[in-house]
């Protein structure tokens, strides 16, 4: 067994960068060789795009780039030692495991390749209207297939940190009972996940940044028996990790202060992180708990088909002409035997007066609708856009021409026994090898609101002296995203600050972000439950606002669907912040 388990990360999302495989191969040398490259390809609207491409061709389902990433690198990985882990099989792991033993054959290598499967839930029947029901497997299955000498696995739906927990289980031989480990294998793997979002990739710190040209690089995880790890990136690749690139990344996409996972229930409240040196952050102190009793089930369903039109206002009389459009609009759909059942209004910003470009003095009136049937959102939606060309507002243009309706999905999580899911391995000889559930469970319902870690109201500060009008973000970091209809903010105090001044900064983030100001920086939020839950240990709190993104991404109407610029919105809203703290 090694002291250290090197495991990179060559992709976050299914159209990442496609070189990155290479670029992970080759950039380990002199010492650092990878053990293990993971891969990951799945989000919840990945799952509805791959449920759409079988319903042409019942043969697909799984990610195609990872095939061709394997025609171009699988040689080499094999050359250096590298086993490669993936969710890339996507709803039909057998399917691209098969694959891959075809590309290995064709470059004619010996690759020894196993798949994870039993995530997919559709013949349950439980959700009879499902285009995808996966439950979120954990690593054992992985470490099952790693230990007995897979070079490739590839699974289904696994959370997106148990590629990492899996190679960690196979390495250190970790047990169902080894908490602590394996919730700091889940804080490396929920790093790694997302690519060079740990670099320095959508970071509201990206100034800070070494702008040297180069692409950022992807992370790595130096994994300790213990379950810590050291966060770097290979010598000579863009971006940098530092505590607050970190930060940024493990902020992403959770909700409170337990991150509930198939294998382990982690305490993101205990996590410690330190600066090693450039380019190196050490995480230790992770404590983890037994996991919940049931597993989380992503269900999407074919909601209807939607479509857009963008008209431009340019100049003055923004409100009247914003106003006759949309009562055209609206008589036109009063008039139509196809009126669309969901219409949705926005606008850009008033332009300023006096602009010195026409792009300047225009903003945007957008109106987006959704329908169980394509007809009242195609030719009647599209006609009655283009027809008011010659008899509506003065300057009349749209961004584009009205395009035809397009499919979108809903996203709603669900909750199984464990007794339902039959999570099993296929190693390379054909053998099945079915994974055991964990020897025990928490108690409690996982869907039931969890309060640890949550804002006190009123919060116990000091009051307030003297402040200044000033961007939230002047000390302030932000990352944000979505977790289906739900949006995810985390808001955090830099490190880059005067250390005299960071416990202050961290007390007065904790005291500013209530529920009430929330909704007071985010006024869509105003009638939406929000919870607010403090992360001490990182200089942090995280937000998470209910219901923001509708019926989720695939189906939402918001302008930022994801909520991936909700963060830096929150940012440049003005605040008052103490004299003392600047």
């Amino acid at each position: 067994m090694a002291d250290r388990l090197r495991v990179g990360n060559c992709s976050g999302f299914y159209g990442d960068r496609f070189s990155a495989m290479r670029e992970m191969l080759e950039g380990a040398r002199d010492g650092h060789t990878l053990d293990v490259l993971t891969g990951d390809y799945l989000a919840e609207l990945t799952m509805l795009i791959l449920g759409r491409d079988t319903m042409k061709d019942a043969s697909l389902g799984y990610a195609r780039t990872f095939v061709r990433q394997l025609e171009d690198c699988l040689g080499l990985a094999l050359e250096r030692g590298v086993r490669i882990v993936s969710n890339a099989g996507g709803l039909n792991p057998a399917g691209l495991a098969d694959k891959v033993r075809e590309v290995a054959r064709g470059l004619g290598l010996d690759a020894t390749v196993a798949h994870v499967e039993g995530d997919d839930l559709r013949a349950l029947g439980e959700w009879p209207d499902a285009l995808t029901a996966n439950a979120y497997l954990g690593g054992f299955g992985i470490a099952a297939a790693l230990r007995r000498g897979a070079d490739v696995v590839v699974t289904g739906r696994v959370t997106d940190a148990s590629l990492v927990v899996g190679a960690g289980v196979a390495e250190f031989g970790w047990g169902p009972t080894s908490y602590d480990e394996l919730a700091g294998a889940v804080v490396a793997g929920h790093v790694l996940e997302c690519g060079a979002q740990a670099t320095g990739g959508n970071f509201s710190g990206f100034r800070s940044l070494p702008h040297t040209g180069k692409p950022l690089g992807f992370p790595v995880a130096e994994l300790a028996a213990d379950g810590s790890s050291v966060i770097t990136k290979h010598d000579g690749t863009g971006g940098a990790v530092t505590v607050d690139t970190v930060t940024a990344q493990l902020l992403y996409e959770i909700q409170s202060t337990r991150y509930l996972g198939p294998d382990v229930t982690t305490h993101l409240d205990s996590i410690q992180l330190e600066q090693q040196g450039p380019d190196r952050v050490a995480v230790s102190g992770v404590r983890g708990s037994a996991p919940p009793a049931r597993l989380k089930v992503c269900v999407n369903e074919l909601g209807g088909f939607r479509n857009t039109v963008e008209f431009v206002l340019t100049g003055l009389d923004i409100d009247a002409k914003a106003d006759w459009v949309r009562e055209q609009m609206e008589s036109a759909f009063a008039a139509s035997d196809a009126k669309p059942a969901s219409v949705t209004w926005s606008r850009t910003s008033v332009p300023h007066p006096d602009a010195d470009t026409e792009e300047a003095a225009s903003c945007l009136l957008r109106c987006a609708v959704k329908d169980p049937s394509a007809d009242p959102v195609g030719k009647p939606f599209t006609s009655a856009a283009v027809e008011l060309a010659l008899s509506s507002y003065p300057g009349f243009t749209m961004t584009s021409p009205p395009g035809p309706p397009t499919p979108y999905g809903v996203y709603r999580p669900a909750y199984v026994d464990r007794s339902a899911v039959t999570h099993t391995v296929v190693h390379a000889d054909g053998s099945r090898e079915v994974v055991p559930d964990p020897e025990s469970t928490a108690d409690g319902d996982a869907t039931a609101p969890d309060d640890t870690g949550r804002r006190a109201s009123p919060f116990p500060a000091p009051s307030d002296v003297v402040t200044r009008r000033l961007p939230l973000g002047t000390f302030v970091h932000a990352r944000s995203g979505d977790k289906g209809g739900d949006a995810n903010l985390g808001l955090w105090v830099t490190r880059e600050g005067p250390a005299d001044k960071y416990d202050a900064r961290v007390t007065w983030l904790s005291k500013l972000a209530g529920v009430d100001r929330v909704r007071a920086l985010v006024p869509e939020a105003e009638d939406l439950d929000i919870e607010v839950y403090l992360l001490p240990n990182l200089g942090a709190v995280n937000v998470l606002i209910h219901g923001l993104l509708g019926e989720g991404v695939a189906a939402s109407t918001r302008f930022d669907p994801q909520a991936k610029g909700l963060g830096e919105w929150v940012r440049s809203r003005m605040v008052a912040i103490e004299e003392s703290l600047l």
